[in-house]
């Protein structure tokens, strides 16, 4: 229905055929394919980073993941698929910096919450996640924006420890090194929906007791 007295339209048609409605965001509208194919479009910094390709957050979110095993080696795979998840919300509102988030305000965070919570609930894990392993993946993505500040995003060390903090508990690896090196948007999408398999991502609804090792 379209004309000056239909309703604003509240859904986006995904390339999987899906319609998510933003207001009211159901699971069985989350598809991971459509997930990894924002998030690999999806610049972080405003694109303002060097190299011949954008970091993605897709590439942040494998980052992410990666760290967090780094910190806590013996952490359960489900855990690990809530750190590959922790900005999938992004594929539908984008990665807006902090500043700009704080403008917004808190309508902006209850919207983020409720769509992370069905994007959890579509692939077996609870809405919301324990809180020693909210606290270990914010502990890895200000590990994570350190180094892609000072590698990438033109940030003097001294600066970015002041926003971020200094990154500890890991050692930062030639391996590690080379997951900062921005990849072409297929190769990255790849790998976010390989990674996802490896971690056992499931289609079914969460079950909602948060039992089990961290």
């Amino acid at each position: 229905m379209t004309g000056k007295n239909a309703e604003p339209r509240a859904w986006q048609r995904m390339l999987s055929g899906r319609r998510l409605d933003l207001l009211d965001p159901s699971p069985l509208d989350v598809e991971i394919e459509d997930i990894a194919h924002g998030l690999a479009r999806e610049a972080r910094w405003n694109g303002q980073t060097s190299g011949d390709h954008v970091f993605s957050v897709a590439q942040h979110s494998l980052l992410v993941e990666d760290l967090v095993l780094r910190i806590r080696p013996d952490i359960d795979a489900r855990w690990r698929l809530a750190a590959l998840l922790h900005d999938a919300a992004e594929y539908v509102i984008g990665d807006l910096i902090s500043p700009f988030k704080a403008a917004v305000g808190l309508d902006y965070k209850i919207f983020e919450q409720r769509l992370m919570a069905a994007i959890h609930m579509r692939f077996g894990l609870p809405a919301a996640v324990p809180g020693p392993v909210e606290k270990l993946i914010k502990r890895a993505d200000r590990a994570s924006a350190y180094l892609e500040a000072t590698r990438l995003a033109g940030f003097e060390e001294k600066e970015a420890a002041k926003f971020f903090g200094r990154p500890r508990g890991f050692v930062i690896t030639e391996q590690l090194e080379a997951g900062l090196k921005p990849l072409a948007v297929p190769e990255v999408q790849k790998r976010f929906l390989h990674r996802f398999q490896l971690l056992g991502g499931s289609f079914k609804p969460a079950r909602l007791q948060q039992s089990g090792n961290l």
